[in-house]
C-alpha cells in the first residue's frame, strides 16, 4: 500500500527503527511529521498481541537508472516508445513499493520524462536527475564541453555526471585509466558555477584524486579506492556511493542479468575489491551513501539488496541504514528535511511488520512492508 501525501495519519504504539525498546505515537499532518511522543505504558501493553509495527524513514537510492529497460542499450533501441514508457512507469512503481521514496537517477532520464511519468501514471517518486552522462564521446576540448553542459543545464537537471573511468565494458587492466585530463576540473567548476552538483563514475586511480581536489559531491563505485585516498576523501567531505550489490549480481552468469563470461569475470573482480574499499572508507570516516545502480525490470524493486551487501562488506546494520536514509539525504543536500523520523521533517516513511534492524535479509524486509508513505503530491512533482 502506498499512502500519498497523507493530510492526517496517526500511528499509535509504533516502534521507530533504530530506537530499541520504546514505542511512540507519531502524527503526520499535511505531509510532515507533526508530533512524535513516547507512548504511554498502558498503550504499550495493549499492543503486544502480534501487531508490532516499525516506522523507518523512506529509503533514498542515490544511484539508479529509471529510464533503462535493458542492460545493453542496443536492446532498448529495439523497443517502441510506448513499450519503453510503460516499462519506465513500472520501474517507478516497483521502486516506490520497495520503500524507496527518493531516487537520484545517475543518467538516462530527463526531468520532463519524470514529470510525464508522475502525471500520467500517478507514482509520486521524488527523483533528482543528471539527464545524461559526460563521457568518452565528450573528451573533445573545453568548447565542446561547455556547449554539452549547457544542453544538460537546459533540461533542468540538478546534477552533472562525469564518466571519469571505464566500467564493466573496459578491460580490467585499463578500467581505471582516466577518460579526461584537464577537462575534468573544468567540468566540475562549470557545474558548480551553475549551481549543479557533481557525481563521478570512477572505479579508482587518479580520478578519485581529481574528485577530491575539485570538491565533487560524490564518487560512485570506487572499488579500487586506496587507504590513502579514503583518508583524504573523509577530510574533503566528498561522499562515497559504492553500489556494491550490482557487481555481485553481474558476476553471476546464471543470475537475473545472465551476462557473458567476460563481463561476469570483470564484475567478480570488482566485487572482490569492494569489501576492501568499504573497509578503508569505514575506518577513515568517509560518508557512505546507499545506491544500487539498478536498471531493467529484473532489478527495480529489489533495491534493498544493497543493504545486504553493505553489511556483508563490513558495515553494521545501523551504518547501512544510515547510508540509506540520513547520510543519503545529506548527500542530496536535503538533510534538513529528509532521511529522519523527526518533527517537521517530510513524512516519507516505510512501515514494516518486522524490525528492519533485525530482519534476516532484503527478502524479509521486502516481504514485510505494510505501507510506503510519501509526502510528495503528483502535482508538486510536475
Amino acid at each position: 500500500m502506498i499512502l500519498k501525501h497523507p493530510e492526517l495519519q496517526t500511528f499509535n504504539d509504533i516502534f521507530i527503527a533504530g530506537i530499541e525498546g520504546r514505542r511512540f505515537d507519531v502524527v503526520i499532518k499535511d505531509g510532515r511529521f507533526s508530533s512524535i511522543t513516547e507512548a504511554e505504558p498502558h498503550q504499550v501493553e495493549s499492543n503486544l498481541a502480534g501487531t508490532d509495527l516499525w516506522l523507518s524513514p523512506g529509503i533514498i537510492d542515490l544511484h539508479t537508472h529509471l529510464a533503462w529497460t535493458d542492460f545493453d542499450h542496443s536492446d532498448q533501441l529495439k523497443r517502441d516508445a510506448n513499450q519503453i514508457e510503460i516499462m519506465q512507469a513500472q520501474a517507478f512503481e516497483a521502486t516506490l513499493r520497495t520503500g524507496v521514496t527518493t531516487a537520484r537517477d545517475a543518467g538516462g532520464i530527463l526531468p520532463s520524462t519524470v514529470q510525464h511519468l508522475v502525471q500520467q501514471y500517478q507514482h509520486p517518486l521524488r527523483v533528482q536527475t543528471s539527464s545524461d552522462m559526460i563521457g568518452a564521446a565528450d573528451a573533445r576540448g573545453l568548447k565542446h564541453l561547455e556547449q554539452r553542459m549547457a544542453e544538460i543545464f537546459a533540461t533542468g537537471a540538478g546534477w552533472i555526471k562525469i564518466m571519469a573511468t571505464g566500467g564493466l565494458g573496459a578491460p580490467t587492466e585499463k578500467v581505471v585509466d582516466p577518460i579526461f585530463s584537464e577537462e575534468f576540473a573544468f567540468i566540475v567548476r562549470n557545474a558548480h558555477v551553475h549551481d549543479k552538483k557533481v557525481l563521478v563514475h570512477t572505479w579508482g586511480g587518479v580520478t578519485i584524486d581529481w574528485s577530491i581536489q575539485a570538491g565533487v559531491e560524490s564518487i560512485e563505485h570506487g572499488m579500487f579506492l586506496t587507504e590513502d585516498q579514503a583518508g583524504r576523501l573523509a577530510n574533503s567531505g566528498v561522499a562515497f556511493v559504492p553500489t556494491t550489490s550490482i557487481y555481485r549480481i553481474a558476476a553471476d552468469p546464471k543470475g537475473v542479468l545472465a551476462l557473458n563470461p567476460i563481463i561476469c569475470d570483470r564484475a567478480a573482480r570488482a566485487a572482490e575489491c569492494h569489501s576492501k574499499a568499504i573497509h578503508y572508507a569505514k575506518r577513515e570516516g568517509v560518508r557512505i551513501g546507499f545506491g544500487t545502480d539498478y536498471a531493467t525490470p529484473a532489478l527495480h524493486g529489489y533495491n534493498l539488496q544493497e543493504l545486504d551487501t553493505l553489511i556483508d562488506y563490513g558495515l553494521t546494520r545501523r551504518e547501512a541504514w544510515q547510508a540509506a536514509t540520513k547520510s543519503a539525504a545529506d548527500i542530496l543536500g536535503s538533510g534538513n528535511e529528509l532521511g529522519q523520523i523527526a518533527e517537521g521533517f517530510i513524512a516519507d516513511a516505510v512501515v514494516f511488520k518486522v524490525d528492519p534492524y533485525e530482519a534476516h535479509d532484503a527478502d524479509a524486509l521486502r516481504n514485510n512492508i505494510v505501507a510506503v508513505i510519501t509526502e510528495a503530491k503528483e502535482a508538486e512533482l510536475i
